[in-house]
């Protein structure tokens, strides 16, 4: 799957981007220069491309192949709009139920929410164009397929999204552990959008100030959180609660 979802080569790249290939994340050799360099460069700032800058051992692990200091993964599936998928689920009838997700970084974690949210009836997904974790094969293999059957959707800051759901009717509730009020005490009948932050930082503090509610989940050990996934599923099934 790895090889299936991945392309190296600068001018390969850049002709990739040209002809709107979904390009999940490019690694670009350290210290390299050229104008052919520079371009794609240029290319992946004027795209928003989440990008990164790693040794040349780095690349060679990816690829045995001729890279050129540019290997770049590909999606595996097609990017929704969220305008549009938003819009479609409202006017399906059906209560909207999203899933935001601000910048998870580990691709078993994503892969593992996006199964459950697919077992919840989860609408559609939002994650940030750049910082998140790929959709890969360890991302497919996790989901269990559940990648090819659940929306995904690219914004360029997971606030965006937050605003356009709002301004759409539809509540945002934030799932971290900086309230004292825990889930158990939220209303997700209506349509809702949760939050679940990464795995090192949680939710962002600016994003946390826009949500229309916080909600944690009760920890009753001496561990101080859940793994993210786990977490997500603890939300999603208690809205299949509510709305059963």
């Amino acid at each position: 799957m790895q090889n299936q979802t991945q392309i190296f080569g600068i001018r390969a790249i850049i002709e990739a981007i040209n002809s709107g290939e979904t390009i999940d994340k490019v690694f670009l050799q350290k210290g390299l220069h050229g104008e052919l360099f520079s371009e794609l460069e240029t290319l992946l700032r004027k795209n928003s491309i989440n990008s990164s800058y790693v040794p040349v051992e780095k690349l060679n692990r990816l690829t045995k192949k001729n890279h050129q200091g540019a290997v770049a993964q590909i999606s595996p599936i097609e990017f929704h709009d969220i305008e549009t998928l938003v819009l479609n689920v409202i006017e399906s009838g059906k209560t909207p139920l999203f899933l935001l997700l601000d910048q998870l970084s580990d691709v078993r974690n994503f892969g593992a929410i996006i199964r459950t949210a697919e077992c919840t009836g989860v609408d559609g997904i939002i994650i940030q164009k750049k910082g998140g974790a790929p959709v890969n094969g360890d991302t497919i293999k996790t989901s269990a397929g559940a990648v090819f059957k659940v929306p995904i959707c690219k914004v360029d800051h997971i606030k965006d999204a937050v605003f356009y759901m709002q301004a759409s009717g539809i509540k945002v509730i934030a799932a971290t552990e900086k309230t004292e009020n825990t889930l158990y005490n939220i209303s997700f009948k209506e349509p809702c959008a949760i939050i679940m932050g990464s795995e090192g930082k949680g939710i962002n503090p600016s994003t946390l100030k826009v949500v229309d509610e916080k909600a944690k989940l009760p920890l009753l050990g001496d561990i101080e959180s859940l793994n993210v996934s786990v977490a997500c599923g603890a939300f999603l099934y208690e809205v299949v609660r509510q709305r059963s």
